[in-house]
């Protein structure tokens, strides 16, 4: 048999043949080679990621800017985020206008008024001062009855204001800036931390965080993730920092799930953050500097109400990381355009965690969330500095000089 080989060879090359025909004409169908894990997307807004961006866990912020700027830039960030302010209403109804209820300075009954502090209260010291107001108006703002002998107002923060006030004696103002902002019944103005009552104050600003170390570390942590630090550990914040924290690598320098060996180790980790080698820092002394070494800081309220939005939320932006917020469900009216991960947007933890890796991973994704400070992009940030514990002295002296001071009738 001379021809078999030369037979079975034949039809060795018409199979090979048909095949690559067959292969290549489309018939049969292989699925794509894509990575087993996918980067989600933020419910949010749209992500400016790509594949290869998601392979580099980078350390470098400035770099991670740099690729920012190459790849998306100011003018794509602003075109996005201010085209759809413009398509909002004007302005937002969590906060209010500096002069708000249509008043200008025609409205004004003083020149010059000022406010007496009354009792304990955890209103800082330092904005004890003589301010120079709109519209030529000069405000007194202290704690001293020897400065303000003959006060216009008397500010209660703690404690409950008279009962009565007749004419001819200071308006009555009391504040409550806590989740539940009850009314004392006895007051003339109310201050809390909602647009709707008389004057606001927003927990955003530089009086809440006086004396720290603000030192801002250009590079981020590679490997630990997330800052949390809480020393109220309440059973509902902390059961979800909980469940939340053991899906991430994280540091907890407060007492609740700490697990970095004490409440003052984050001066161990980084020297950097000490203010004074001769002081014994306190916790918070530290806390803006030790949060700039991680990529993002977990904030959780104490409750989940509209516009209660907290020195936590503001921490975090000004230390230069990303937060991870859960709480008030307007948050969005107080922070700058894609600032923040809104944690309640998520379908789940996981779907949150999953997130959050493939974010540390994706220097230009990451660099989005820090464009509006870059691009100078506020959008209502501005709104919410202006509404702060920074300018409430000149805006009560503005309210209580609309009323006429210790001639306004009851």
């Amino acid at each position: 048999m001379p021809f078999k080989p030369v037979t079975t060879l034949s039809i060795t090359i018409m199979f090979v043949f048909a095949f690559f025909i067959i292969f290549f004409s489309g018939f049969f169908e292989f699925p794509s080679v894509s990575p087993s894990i996918q980067p989600i997307s933020d419910p949010i807004v749209s992500e400016t990621k790509t594949t290869a961006n998601l392979t580099d866990p980078f350390v470098d912020l400035v770099v991670a800017f740099k690729k920012w700027d190459s790849q998306v830039g100011c003018a794509q960030f602003k075109e996005k985020h201010i085209g759809q302010n413009q398509n909002k209403s004007n302005g937002s109804s969590s906060l209010q206008v500096s002069g708000d209820a249509g008043s200008g300075c025609e409205d004004l009954k003083m020149n010059h008024v000022s406010i007496l502090v009354k009792g304990w209260t955890w209103i800082p010291d330092n904005l004890d001062n003589l301010y120079s107001c709109s519209c030529g108006m000069s405000c007194i703002w202290t704690k001293s009855s020897v400065l303000a002998d003959k006060p216009d107002a008397l500010l209660f923060e703690t404690t409950t204001p008279p009962l009565l006030r007749r004419i001819g004696e200071p308006l009555r103002v009391y504040m409550d800036l806590e989740a539940g902002r009850k009314r004392s019944g006895f007051e003339d103005i109310f201050i809390s931390y909602h647009a709707e009552d008389d004057v606001q104050s927003t927990y955003a600003g530089g009086l809440f965080h006086n004396g720290r170390n603000y030192y801002i570390s250009p590079k981020k942590n590679k490997d630990t993730l997330v800052y949390w630090s809480s020393s109220r550990c309440l059973p509902l914040r902390n059961g979800l920092a909980k469940k939340l924290l053991r899906l991430l690598p994280y540091h907890s320098f407060g007492k609740c799930l700490n697990n970095v060996g004490g409440l003052n180790m984050a001066l161990s980790f980084y020297p950097e953050c000490a203010n004074d080698a001769s002081v014994n820092p306190k916790w918070w002394d530290h806390l803006h500097c030790a949060m700039s070494h991680y990529k993002f800081v977990l904030a959780i309220e104490n409750t989940m109400t509209e516009s209660y939005v907290t020195e936590k939320l503001f921490y975090a932006l000004d230390s230069g990381a990303v937060p991870i917020y859960f709480g008030a469900p307007n948050v969005m009216d107080f922070v700058p355009p894609h600032s923040i991960i809104d944690g309640t947007k998520f379908s789940s933890l996981e779907e949150l965690a999953s997130y959050i890796k493939a974010l540390a991973n994706d220097p230009v994704g990451y660099a989005e969330y820090h464009a509006w400070r870059r691009c100078g992009v506020m959008d209502n940030y501005g709104k919410t500095r202006a509404m702060s514990l920074d300018t409430i002295p000149c805006r009560l002296c503005e309210a209580v000089s609309r009323k006429g001071g210790k001639n306004a009738k009851n």
